[in-house]
């Protein structure tokens, strides 16, 4: 199990002209729920699709047409509600919440706002230096997304797509527990990586398959302390919303942009009006969007076309039966199995495929020298062409071979790097390589004692100034490798030269 003891990181401060502030900041995550059918129609949910050919007669609001609730979709709610430790609601409701949809032909959104699917949870936010958060999931409700506005085809007309609209989205919001810009992109990267390993969510923020509304606000020092005593909002500072984020860049650019002006007006004896505001990545800034709406003012009420949701205790047991190994688990796992150290197991766990690779290179072989090649030469080669561990052109087989290659004295560490770029770079078994191009290691202490000896009375004088000064004796090492070319046993080689010279 996970290790939950932990330092908390230091609040982030932002030096004002008259104080010191702290930020407060919550978080509403909209995460597209991974299925092929939207949460009540059967059109699919494919990206990429031409405008409008993934619609079916309930997206597009057409008379008569009622909605009925896909299974799956509330299965990978309940789902990602268990991988977050959060209650399940065996009975849930969903609501008309009204509002101007441009995109949404309805005109309104079916959302679940008294009664959502998921009840409280947590995630650890770790954040790298040892330090970590806990932050707490108010809740989870599934709701319809909306469809897209396209204002850049023409001067003077809008073009709308409905692709979008019904998809399933799970609004995951979180309670005020975040307290800086880099803890804000660390949940973000906590709650995307659970939701892959749950398969719930790809996590796609390019496609905008997972946003995040960011409520923003300061506070004197002490202030939230209180509020952690008594819940009650009046010791924060106003909150705003920034709208729609979908990259972690400028989730903690708008972060702090937004702290900044909202400093700015309260020290200058101004106050913040609570709304939802856009963040200009190009200008720096964030900018009023709308007043913020509060529950009465979208108008809601209990969808009249959908009956409350009910489910069984043993259906959601048996997906919690099922559910794979969390990363925070697996995480232990690497550490404890396999002897790595904490970076190395982050590293490894960060994406699920990238686990799995590690797993199966590593199985029946030493962990430490599996996790040393996938991380430092096989990561590092990836990222340098910008691939990622499932556009590896080497083998999970194929780099374990290497490393047997390694452990069984075959080849040296640096023939193995020569071995990687070969197979990298044209494929092929590794122990054929080695076999057919002639680069296995030189361990014949004969051989190699010739080779030695052959230096050693050619360069006489070198000799006497490697017995008044050890250190010079690397000079003989590096002279038999290049004799041997570098196939030369580097132990044997170091304990002949040891020997010979009397170092």
């Amino acid at each position: 199990m996970l290790d939950l003891t932990y330092e908390m990181p230091k609040v982030k401060t932002i030096a004002g002209a008259k104080h010191d502030w702290e930020l407060v900041i919550g978080m509403e995550v909209h995460a597209q729920v991974s299925s092929n059918a939207k949460l009540f129609s059967g059109a699919s949910t494919q990206f990429g699709a031409e405008p409008n050919s993934n619609v079916a007669f309930v997206d597009a609001a057409m008379p008569g047409m009622l909605p009925v609730i896909n299974e799956y979709c509330v299965e990978q709610a309940v789902r990602t509600g268990l991988g977050l430790k959060a209650d399940i609601n065996l009975k849930s409701a969903f609501d008309r919440k009204n509002y101007f949809y441009p995109d949404l032909p309805q005109g309104y959104q079916i959302s679940q706002l008294y009664h959502p699917i998921v009840g409280e949870g947590e995630v650890l936010v770790e954040m790298g230096d040892g330090t970590a958060r806990m932050v707490r999931i108010e809740r989870i409700h599934m709701e319809q997304d909306a469809g897209k506005s396209i204002h850049d085809m023409d001067p003077h007309m809008s073009f709308v797509d409905l692709n979008r609209t019904g998809v399933c989205l799970m609004e995951i919001v979180s309670r005020p527990d975040i307290r800086g810009p880099e803890e804000a992109a660390a949940y973000i990267a906590k709650l995307r990586q659970i939701m892959r390993y749950l398969g719930t969510c790809d996590g796609n923020m390019q496609n905008g398959n997972l946003r995040a509304d960011v409520n923003v606000s300061i506070c004197l020092p002490g202030a939230y302390e209180k509020y952690q005593e008594t819940q009650d909002f009046s010791h924060l500072g106003t909150r705003c919303e920034i709208k729609n984020m979908n990259s972690m860049r400028f989730i903690q650019q708008a972060i702090e942009v937004e702290a900044r002006r909202q400093i700015a007006i309260v020290e200058g004896g101004g106050k913040v009006d609570q709304e939802t505001r856009l963040y200009d990545p190009d200008k720096g800034e964030t900018r009023s969007m709308r007043s913020k709406e509060e529950a009465h003012d979208y108008r809601y009420f209990p969808d009249p076309d959908l009956l409350p949701l009910e489910i069984e205790q043993a259906w959601v047991d048996d997906i919690a039966a099922k559910l794979p190994e969390l990363p925070d688990d697996k995480k232990a796992r690497f550490i404890s199995e396999f002897g790595l150290t904490d970076y190395d197991a982050s590293v490894l766990t960060a994406e699920v495929e990238s686990a799995a690779y590690f797993e199966e290179v590593a199985k029946g072989r030493n962990g430490k020298l599996a996790a040393n090649w996938v991380i430092n030469e096989l990561f590092g080669r990836l990222k340098k062409e910008d691939h990622d561990i499932t556009e590896s052109p080497v083998s999970p087989a194929q780099l374990g071979a290497i490393i047997d290659l390694i452990a069984s004295d075959a080849i040296s560490g640096k023939i193995a790097k020569d071995l990687f770029e070969i197979v990298y770079t044209e494929g092929g078994d590794p122990a054929q390589i080695v076999e057919e191009r002639g680069m296995k290691q030189v361990t014949d202490t004969g051989a190699i004692e010739a080779a030695l000896d052959e230096i050693i009375a050619a360069n006489p004088a070198q000799v006497e100034k490697a017995k008044v000064n050890p250190k010079l004796a690397g000079w003989f090492v590096g002279q038999v490798m290049k004799a041997t070319g570098g196939k030369a046993n580097p132990k044997a080689v170091n304990e002949l030269v040891s020997q010979k010279l009397g170092s």
